[in-house]
Parts: C-alpha cells; sequence; structure tokens
C-alpha cells in the first residue's frame, strides 16, 4: 500500500484512540477542577466499566447489539454508583484533603483491581461489537484527467470503528451542552469557582462533589464499553488510560474542559500515527517528552490558567 492510504488508516486509528481517551481524561479533568481531587483510581473505573460491559453481554446473550446497549446503559450507571460509594466512604471523611485523597483513591485503586482479578480472573476476555463490516475507503491521484478516485485494495475500516469516534462526538457535545446550559451545569461551575461562595447560597456541595465524582468515573467507565470490543477486557487494561488521561490533563491545562479535549485530539492522533509507522513504545516516549516541555515552557498547559 502506498504512503497516503497507509497515513490515512493511521489517522482513523488515532482518532478513534483519542475518541476514547477524551471521554476518559474528560472524567478525570472535571474531577479535577470541580474537586480538587486527583483520582489516582480513575484507571480502574475505566477497567471496571469494561469488566461490567463483558458480564452484562454475557449475560444478556442473545444478538451482539442487545448486550452491547445494555452494557452502554449499565456499566457506567454501575461505575457511576461505586464511585459515590467511594466518595462518600473516604474522601468526604478526609475532607477532599489533595495528599489524603491521593492515598485513598491509591488504595481503591488497588482493591478494585484485586477484587477483579479474583472475580473476573487474568486472562482477556472480548465483547462482541454490534455491527462490524468492513467499510471501503476511497483514496484519490492526479492522473491525465485530474483528480481521480480509487479503492486501493487493503484500505478498508470496520464500521464499528467509525461508530466510536462518531458516538464520542455526541457524547464530548453533550457533555459540553449540559456544563455550560444546565442548572446542573451551573452549580459545578459556581463550586468549582469558589466553595464557600457556593455553600454560602445554599447549594449542598457535598452533593455535588459526590455527583462529579460519580460522573468523572461515569465517564471512564462509558469509554471503556466503547473500546472493549476493539481491546478485550483484563483487570490490568487501566493502566495505559490513567497515564495518558494525566499526560492529557498535565498538558491541556488542570481542570480546562477544552484543553483536555485539544489535548486528547493531539495525543491520540500522534499515538496512533506514530505506533503504526514505528511503534507504540516511541510514541509514548514522546507524549512523555512533550508533557516535559510543556511543564518547562508553559506549567498551566494550554488553556490552564496561571497560579494567582
Amino acid at each position: 500500500m502506498e504512503f497516503g492510504p497507509h497515513l490515512l488508516l493511521a489517522v482513523i486509528e488515532g482518532s478513534v484512540g483519542a475518541a476514547v481517551l477524551a471521554l476518559t481524561a474528560l472524567g478525570l479533568s472535571l474531577v479535577f477542577g470541580v474537586m480538587r481531587v486527583v483520582n489516582v483510581a480513575h484507571g480502574e473505573f475505566y477497567m471496571l466499566g469494561a469488566v461490567i460491559a463483558w458480564y452484562v453481554a454475557t449475560f444478556l446473550g442473545a444478538h451482539p447489539a442487545v448486550g452491547f446497549v445494555g452494557a452502554l446503559i449499565l456499566a457506567p450507571a454501575l461505575v457511576a454508583v461505586i464511585a459515590m460509594l467511594v466518595d462518600w466512604l473516604a474522601l468526604k471523611r478526609v475532607g477532599y484533603d489533595p495528599e489524603a485523597t491521593i492515598v485513598a483513591t491509591i488504595g481503591f485503586g488497588y482493591i478494585f483491581q484485586q477484587l477483579t482479578l479474583m472475580g473476573f480472573g487474568p486472562e482477556a476476555r472480548p465483547v462482541d461489537p454490534p455491527f462490524n463490516s468492513r467499510i471501503a475507503l476511497p483514496w484519490f491521484e492526479f492522473g491525465e484527467n485530474g483528480l481521480e478516485f480509487y479503492f486501493p485494495w487493503g484500505l478498508s475500516v470496520t464500521s464499528y470503528k467509525l461508530f466510536v469516534i462518531g458516538a464520542a462526538a455526541v457524547l464530548l457535545i453533550g457533555f459540553w451542552l449540559m456544563l455550560s446550559r444546565s442548572k446542573i451545569g451551573l452549580v459545578m461551575r459556581a463550586t468549582e469557582l469558589d466553595r464557600e461562595t457556593a455553600q454560602a447560597f445554599g447549594i449542598p456541595v457535598d452533593r455535588v462533589y459526590a455527583i462529579v465524582f460519580g460522573l468523572g468515573a461515569g465517564l471512564a467507565a462509558l469509554a471503556a464499553v466503547l473500546i472493549v470490543p476493539i481491546q478485550q477486557a483484563h483487570y490490568l487494561m487501566g493502566h495505559d488510560p490513567l497515564l495518558l488521561s494525566f499526560i492529557v490533563v498535565i498538558i491541556g491545562g488542570l481542570g480546562s474542559i477544552r484543553g483536555t479535549i485539544v489535548a486528547a485530539l493531539l495525543i491520540g492522533l500522534s499515538d496512533g500515527i506514530i505506533s503504526v509507522f514505528f511503534s507504540p513504545t516511541l510514541a509514548k516516549i514522546i507524549a512523555t517528552l512533550l508533557v516535559a516541555f510543556v511543564l518547562v515552557f508553559r506549567p498551566q498547559g494550554l488553556y490552564g490558567k496561571k497560579a494567582a
């Protein structure tokens, strides 16, 4: 295959990764932005979403679409409830102290990982996609008659991967509308700006924190449900998403939703393209170096605010 069509496939693969990464990192950024909590268990919430998706799809059986839709609804909801319990059991008890919450989320992440290993097992298990037909992609070249389109052999993508990209885009737009146009979004933004003032105006800050923590975990689980038909469910699958989410949040700016999405596109696309043409290890090295450059030349991130 020529370089151009090969690059197109790499961009599509990178777009799938960027779409899922944007949802995952958005949950991490939301929790930090509103609560000032670094959720180290975020990767395990992602993993729980994939594992619960496998259980739901297996239980419902029937057509893969039935299991997938069930997982898409139940897995994020269950993970959100689990996260709210973590908030009530630990984070609220320590007064959302930054250092204490890091220790608490590390502990809960380890607990979730080991419980999953005991109940789910060490092997990776697939979830069937609801549809997975291959779609031929066109390419072009300049011939004697001008621009000519053709279909190179091997230049195709599965319909499910295109669905992941589209679904993530719809979810991100929906989240932005919720945050900017709804009452709950207004309450979250008010709590983020000034917790004490929000309490003075009668906003139940502890309840808002619980909802935000659950929503952040639910977004990670939703991303995992979308990707698990491609990557399979495994009890250690939360490590890379957590690392990449931290990279995205640092580059985009801590607590910046816009920065998170821009950085996720940047990291996801570069990771996909470099992994296809070179190696996944090189992609991770470049992402880490990019974080180093951002921390040196723009510590607040691309869209973060400078410390007062």
